[in-house]
């Protein structure tokens, strides 16, 4: 799967995935195979952290 470059974009397609689809960050990962510390540096970059109770980064 191809995932946003941009982090803003990032952010509202991951956050969307995982409320629609997928119970964990690992999950929309390893189902993607996409790389979690590259997504979690990019949103983390902009100020945003994944919460795993909510299942968002916020």
């Amino acid at each position: 799967m191809k995932i946003p470059n941009d982090p803003v974009i990032l952010l509202s397609f991951v956050n969307t995935q995982l409320r629609d689809f997928y119970p964990s960050l690992e999950e929309f990962c390893r189902s993607n195979d996409v790389d979690m510390q590259t997504i979690t540096d990019k949103l983390t970059a902009i100020g945003y952290q994944y919460d795993e109770k909510q299942n968002r980064f916020r």
